[in-house]
């Protein structure tokens, strides 16, 4: 099988947005390189320095539409300038490449993301088994951990979730496992649904305690507990209406996939239902929570 590439050139600052524009239209890995020759050496200790002049290179199979990837990114990130250089390449193990980098990453105390191929750091935490492939969340990215960090720190057990946008199907496993009586997976992606019911199944996760469901098939009068929805301020924004009508009165929505400057807006959107809460900032990403007014349906 080959592959398409889309290699694009941006600056340090838009990198992570235009990575998760990339994975959220179904790419299957993004890489960062140098494109003006400016090597970083000795970087300090936990950073992940990138370039001022970055090539962002996305990979999908050679079924993808790739215009309506170009028009995606075009629409979702106009204050970008792209230049998109489009190729087909040779089949390559990309999921073995991406192994070298990907390993057990803990969030707040009690929760870890492990690959298959690691031994859990800690066996008595609760651990998410989850390897790379398909280019859905594992955890690595700042959005998905602020919302790990989230569920780590409150408590899950006997709640009703919907996980908005599952990929995955990380955050909904992650809150299975913390002790949620259902997760309901939302997403309008088959492979995303598909991978989140793999996932579950990989981590014993009971299928009468897990569902996965396009957004149109949500059954009627569901009302969650608490709402996750990792995805783009855009679709935040236009949703909130949609999103609120899914959680009872004092239920919590939990919403990533916003960038620092795009807070603001988000908030507004989410203010006339919510009590939002202060936003958590973490590489650029924020995340805003809220508990939904006892008043509002």
């Amino acid at each position: 099988m080959s592959w398409i590439q889309i290699e694009l050139i941006t600056s340090a600052n838009q990198c992570d947005m235009l990575e998760e524009l990339l994975f959220r239209c179904g790419a299957s890995s993004v890489t960062f390189q140098d494109a003006e020759n400016q090597p970083v050496y000795e970087p300090a200790p936990g950073s992940t320095p990138l370039w001022t002049g970055t090539k962002v290179k996305g990979l999908f199979t050679e079924d993808i539409n790739i215009n309506t990837v170009i028009a995606t990114i075009s629409s979702e990130a106009p204050q970008v300038q792209i230049k998109p250089l489009v190729k087909t390449i040779e089949d390559k193990q990309w999921e073995k490449e991406c192994i070298r980098d990907f390993h057990a990453m803990q969030f707040g105390n009690r929760l870890w993301v492990c690959p298959g191929w690691c031994t859990p750091p800690d066996p008595d935490a609760i651990n998410v088994m989850l390897d790379p492939g398909c280019g859905f969340g594992t955890g690595s990215h700042a959005t998905t951990a602020l919302c790990l960090q989230w569920l780590d720190a409150h408590c899950i057990a006997g709640k009703y979730v919907i996980d908005y946008g599952c990929g995955s199907g990380i955050l909904g496993i992650a809150a299975s496992l913390l002790g949620a009586r259902f997760v309901l997976g939302v997403d309008i992606d088959p492979q995303a649904l598909e991978a989140s019911q793999k996932n579950a199944q990989r981590n014993h996760v009971a299928t009468e305690k897990f569902g996965t469901v396009y957004p149109e098939n949500i059954p009627t009068g569901a009302k969650a507990d608490i709402l996750l929805a990792n995805i783009l301020s855009g679709p935040l924004t236009e949703l909130a209406p949609s999103l609120t009508s899914l959680i009872k009165p004092g239920g919590d929505i939990v919403l990533s996939g916003i960038l620092n400057d795009q807070t603001e807006a988000v908030i507004a959107a989410y203010q006339p239902w919510f009590a939002m809460d202060p936003p958590v900032l973490k590489e650029g990403w924020v995340r805003l929570t809220g508990k939904k007014h006892s008043a509002t349906l």
